[in-house]
């Protein structure tokens, strides 16, 4: 994707990795607007970049999704890159009594989230020249972490809705975009201060890279040994077996 120039809507902006991306992008001279449910990580992150933009929301909320989405369209007709990044990563137990609060959370913020929200602006991006939707996943979504179990199904579940969204996107200006980030120093899961994972900004640096190149999938780090562990040709695969499944369902 292009690296100038655009208006970039990223949930999930205001810590951590969505944090870096939108101060990268934003240096990149992007219009960078960014939303979280913490007003004061928010209000934090813009007074430390000048021009950056925020709105709250509640990606759990389909209501604020649908408010905060014509509020975009409306302030921000521009807008051509949503970047859903926000997340939840918490601990479970598979093989016991799963905590029905962090269930529910998880997967409504983790996948119904990325899903209302690209819903609520999927016609706006279609309307613009050049549109992208990046999907933050995990390498976990590719070979699970079984102490968060319901956390790595989330990202695998939106890495494959991520596959068919970018098959029906294909003939459209709207791209589809996963960026699949592996271990990194962040809040998620206490690892900030952990030396065996990437440190943040190597990952954002080595990220934006990738991001200017052509590739459906953003792969850095670690991230690419787990990735290939489920198949480097999925994608191909995908298009063929949908090809192949429509031509089934027209009667040819």
């Amino acid at each position: 994707m292009k690296l100038t120039g655009n208006t970039i809507f990223i949930t999930g902006g205001g810590t951590g990795i969505g944090r870096g991306l939108a101060e990268a992008l934003h240096k990149l001279g992007n219009k960078v607007i960014i939303s979280g449910r913490r007003k004061e990580r928010l209000e934090e992150t813009i007074r430390a970049n000048p021009g950056m933009s925020a709105v709250e929301l509640n990606v759990q909320d389909p209501a604020s999704i649908k408010a905060i989405a014509k509020q975009l369209i409306e302030e921000y007709p521009d807008l051509n890159i949503l970047f859903n990044n926000a997340g939840i990563m918490q601990p479970d137990d598979a093989a016991g009594v799963i905590d029905e609060d962090v269930l529910v959370s998880t997967v409504t913020t983790n996948v119904l989230g990325p899903i209302r929200m690209t819903s609520a602006l999927i016609e706006h991006l279609k309307s613009k020249e050049e549109a992208v939707i990046i999907n933050t996943t995990s390498a976990l979504g590719f070979v699970p972490l079984a102490m968060t179990a319901v956390y790595s199904a989330t990202k695998a579940a939106l890495h494959s809705y991520s596959l068919s969204q970018r098959y029906l996107l294909k003939d459209t200006s709207v791209k589809v975009l996963e960026l699949a980030p592996p271990s990194v120093q962040t809040d998620l899961m206490n690892l900030k201060d952990n030396p065996r994972v990437m440190p943040l900004a190597q990952f954002i640096e080595a990220t934006i890279k990738v991001l200017g190149t052509d590739t459906d999938e953003v792969l850095v780090g670690d991230a690419k040994i787990l990735r290939d562990n489920s198949g480097p040709n999925e994608g191909a695969f995908v298009t063929q077996f949908n090809d192949m499944m429509s031509g089934m369902s027209n009667g040819h």
